[in-house]
């Protein structure tokens, strides 16, 4: 007698562990989904910004013949989107966010390529995206900048934000949600880090996105600025990235615009996120 008792208590016992263990993992997939979530949306946003200056600059192009080295830049920016695209689709974790938005950085770059092929302009520097919002696409200079409650700083920054700090007004600051709250994203924790690491990793240490303290809880180490060549010259296609390579998926796009090139499909409608 005294064993079957035995018995079911363990059994009990058991079935307590096991529907526990079961709870904790619930639990545990539903605070890393709220985790994931806002980032998530984050990147479906840069992608489908990403989609929108491709339109553009589809329109922009209408009529133009474009050369050969001007032609591999446009169809590695198309292959950049496509890329993003397809990477979004199998986001599980906030590392992956990482791989996003490295190639939506490179395929900005590919777009700048373009511009400057057409106009006859030597090729831009390889430069990180605007530290205030990435979508502003590649910074043009760096600018002093001092966060409030931080420690005042050389940042990247596009021209309209470049022009904003110095004239004493407020940059156009990319925001999320924490709790209740609008912060800037280099704030919203350490489920940011991955996002801003794709962006910012390849141009050498960062620890210039501290701003004194305040980014994602740390990661980094060095300085923006203090790592050689991460942000210098890039040469005729930017460095490390070659002329018009990156991202080999595509074919031959034609050698010119008719305006049909890209219709803004494949899953993302500009603005449903």
């Amino acid at each position: 007698m005294e064993i079957i008792l035995l018995v079911v208590v363990l059994a009990a016992l058991a079935a307590v562990a096991v529907t526990a263990q079961r709870r904790n993992q619930a639990t545990q997939l539903r605070e890393r989904e709220e985790e994931l979530a806002p980032v998530r949306k984050l990147a479906f946003e840069d992608i489908t910004a990403f989609g929108e200056d491709l339109q553009r600059l589809d329109g922009e192009m209408i009529g133009t013949q474009l050369d050969e080295s001007a032609n591999a830049d446009y169809q590695r920016a198309l292959d950049a989107y496509e890329s993003a695209k397809v990477a979004s689709d199998s986001i599980t974790r906030p590392d992956d966010i990482r791989h996003i938005t490295e190639i939506v950085e490179d395929g900005r770059y590919a777009v700048s390529c373009v511009r400057a092929r057409v106009a006859g302009d030597a090729l831009p520097t390889r430069r990180p995206p605007c530290f205030f919002d990435p979508r502003h696409g590649p910074a043009v200079t760096d600018v002093l900048w001092t966060p409030p409650d931080g420690v005042e700083r050389d940042v990247p920054a596009c021209a309209l934000d470049a022009e904003r700090v110095n004239a004493g007004a407020e940059p156009d600051i990319r925001k999320v949600m924490v709790g209740a709250q609008r912060v800037p994203y280099w704030q919203g924790g350490r489920a940011y880090e991955p996002y801003a690491v794709g962006y910012y990793g390849a141009f050498g240490p960062m620890s210039w996105m501290f701003m004194g303290g305040m980014m994602f809880g740390g990661f980094g180490g060095g300085g923006y600025g203090d790592s050689g060549d991460g942000g210098g010259d890039s040469g005729d296609g930017g460095g490390d990235y070659g002329d018009g390579g990156g991202y080999d998926g595509g074919g031959d796009s034609g050698g010119g615009f008719d305006g049909g090139g890209f219709d803004g499909g494949g899953g993302f409608d500009f603005g449903g996120f």
